[in-house]
């Protein structure tokens, strides 16, 4: 890990050191570049500024500190989700919010008590959740809220939001496929929850009969089982992706009640273990609860 500490500004050329000129490199992606005489990185706060020339190539690295601590080894949902399915969830195959088993093909034991107000098409089928759903921090990127000349399909119709930031953004893929905010819930669930923050709705009625689970509006409560390990998977986004992805004063005080309120359970710790093993960083916050409560975590 390179780390370097700064008051002001901090200005590096080609004549650093090389171990610290490679750290920097490495978090703008820039490993392969050959750089020129004039080139310079400024470092202020945390950002992280490349400069060649006439700023001819600028990369601002606004997660510089967060990816350290996030998701840095894969950009690929789709591996991402295959992963889950074969490395960490193949005998655990519990869905998050409803707690209903699922085989290896996804499909759910669905009991005959399960409703759902939409999405019915889905409702046998598990989907892998963004316990922070991928608007909420993909707002944050250009691409998607503005889309990009480079966003042009077949047609030659301009396109933004999701498809834009997954075409242009590696910061966005790698957050996108952090498993550590990937869980398994029936697909239908999943839909009805959208993008909806979660908060406590004692007025509300279960939304999918037997599920414990309450959409009110753009809201969502979550059954008591599955808030603790949504706690931390919040908790985590924040403080690895952080300013990129930031709650709401009010969402981060519901978020830290339930951390203190549902501990961590051996499941957690073994999930949040073989993810750490798997993409090359941890879960602070479950593997600190994990060691507190004596349990079985083996990290990295």
């Amino acid at each position: 890990m390179f780390v370097v500490s700064v008051t002001r500004k901090l200005f590096i050329s080609p004549r650093t050191h090389k171990s610290s000129l490679v750290g920097m490199m490495d978090l703008f992606g820039l490993r392969r570049m050959t750089l020129q005489p004039n080139d310079r990185f400024i470092l202020e706060g945390n950002s992280m500024t490349f400069i060649r020339a006439t700023v001819a190539l600028l990369a601002t690295a606004v997660a510089a500190g967060a990816l350290a601590a996030g998701n840095t080894t894969n950009e690929d949902f789709r591996d991402a989700k295959k992963m889950l399915e074969r490395k960490v969830y193949m005998d655990h195959r519990v869905t998050l919010y409803c707690g209903y088993a699922f085989d290896k093909k996804k499909n759910v034991n669905l009991p005959s008590t399960f409703t759902t107000p939409g999405h019915k098409e889905r409702a046998t089928r598990v989907e892998w959740e963004h316990v922070v759903p991928a608007e909420n921090f993909g707002r944050a990127f250009k691409e998607w809220r503005d889309g990009s000349g480079r966003c042009i399909n077949d047609k030659g119709h301009f396109f933004k939001g999701r498809r834009c930031a997954e075409k242009l953004s590696p910061e966005f893929r790698l957050m996108q496929a952090d498993m550590f905010n990937l869980f398994p819930a029936v697909g239908a669930v999943n839909a009805v929850r959208s993008n909806y923050n979660y908060e406590m709705l004692p007025n509300a009625h279960y939304s999918f009969g037997s599920c414990e689970m309450k959409i009110d509006g753009r809201r969502a409560e979550p059954p008591a089982r599955s808030r603790g390990e949504i706690a931390r998977a919040m908790l985590y986004m924040e403080n690895a992706y952080s300013p990129i992805y930031k709650m709401s004063n009010k969402q981060r005080r519901l978020i830290e009640e339930w951390n203190r309120e549902y501990p961590v359970t051996q499941w957690e710790c073994t999930r949040a273990s073989r993810i750490a093993k798997l993409q090359g960083n941890e879960n602070p916050f479950v593997a600190e609860a994990c060691r507190k409560a004596g349990l079985d975590y083996r990290g990295l």
